[in-house]
């Protein structure tokens, strides 16, 4: 069985050969101190959207290494949506945002090109050209159906706030002005259709829609203001997926629990990342593993970064013996690789979920 049939069959609630191992995102800096273990061909280090198009390819070229090395199941693609600099570690994108790109490599909204109701009007919108999906072509190039094309596309609530530059000003309209937020939506899922389709038609076989909509606590939002102003999005975009013969899953750090009845009425196939320190995989499983595929939830904020190989190890064995049986289950990290995350400890966690993830599982949880 190869990568992208294995996890396809998790995708259908079914037990593969063995569970699959797959990460949603490496980071600039954790993609090169993983390749380095195999090659030397690496990229300076920078953030992406500094880096030069040749840059870019080899950065690429150096998670196919890892990918390849460590013969994961499949790959995650982003769209690198074209910017230009605007100031110290500040870009700005097609829709007019300003960016700023951190340490940890995510750009975030600073400033949007919407700054209230009266100026939804005058937004100009912005569509997706196939050069920015590079990666999921290059990747569809070097592996062909080897392994699943999984694209990560960041869902209407997080691109509806980044008009603004402020997720506390989207949950301020969320009160103040209804219409906005859904004119906002609208605009928002428009694009990510387009962005969807374009994705499909180049080769991807799974859609991760990104965006938080928890913390630690809690959800964002009340949950019956996700019900009103996000989920009516979800579905369509989930129904533009299935529509295309393709699957899709959420993802959202935090407490999803008061929202998860919600994830599955919109018709997501997935959840990710199932984040350990608010959220327990075991219940998660029992509840929603006839009707969810579980992604994740090996700890990347201690564990990874900080824990040893056996403690890593160890809670590969548990979170396996929790989630894998009964197939329905890819793991990978609680979130990303990021650059704090050890490289050792990231080889240890792939090496276990091959040691201990063979069908069927028999170690316990």
């Amino acid at each position: 069985m190869d990568g992208k049939e294995r996890m396809l069959e998790a995708f259908a609630l079914r037990e593969a050969d063995r569970v699959p191992v797959w990460e949603m995102a490496f980071n600039e800096e954790s993609i090169i101190k993983l390749a380095a273990f195999f090659t030397d061909d690496l990229p300076p280090l920078k953030f992406a959207q500094q880096m030069t198009p040749e840059e870019k390819l080899k950065l690429i070229g150096a998670l196919f290494t890892v990918i390849r090395e460590l013969e994961l199941d499949g790959i995650s693609s982003i769209s690198l949506m074209n910017t230009e600099p605007v100031g110290d570690n500040l870009v700005r994108d097609g829709w007019g945002r300003v960016l700023r790109v951190s340490e940890e490599g995510e750009a975030t909204a600073v400033s949007g090109p919407v700054s209230g109701p009266a100026d939804i009007k005058d937004i100009k919108p912005y569509h997706p050209e196939q050069s920015e999906l590079l990666m999921l072509m290059a990747a569809k190039g070097s592996f062909g159906e080897e392994i699943a094309q999984v694209f990560v596309q960041p869902g209407p609530f997080r691109e509806s706030w980044t008009f603004l530059g402020s997720m506390e000003k989207l949950l301020f309209y969320y009160i103040k002005n209804p219409d906005f937020v859904h004119a906002l939506a609208r605009l928002a899922t428009d694009f990510i259709l387009e962005v969807v389709d374009m994705a499909v038609e180049l080769g991807a076989d799974i859609i991760g829609l990104d965006g938080d909509l928890a913390f630690s606590q809690t959800t964002l939002m009340a949950p019956d203001h996700y019900y009103e102003y996000i989920l009516p999005y979800h579905k369509e975009i989930t129904e533009r997926v299935h529509g295309h013969g393709k699957l899709i899953f959420k993802h959202s750090d935090g407490n999803m629990s008061p929202i998860m009845d919600g994830i599955v009425e919109a018709g997501f196939d997935g959840f990710h990342p199932v984040q350990p320190q608010c959220m327990d995989i075991s219940e998660v499983k029992a509840k929603y593993g006839d009707r969810l595929t579980i992604l994740g939830n090996i700890d990347c904020m201690h564990l990874l970064p900080f824990g040893t190989e056996q403690e890593v190890e160890r809670s590969v064995r548990q979170t396996i013996g929790a989630a894998a049986p009964g197939g329905g289950y890819i793991i990978s990290s609680s979130n990303s690789i990021h650059p704090g995350v050890k490289p050792e400890n990231y080889i240890a966690m792939v090496k276990a979920a091959r040691k201990y993830g063979s069908y069927p599982i028999d170690v316990e949880g």
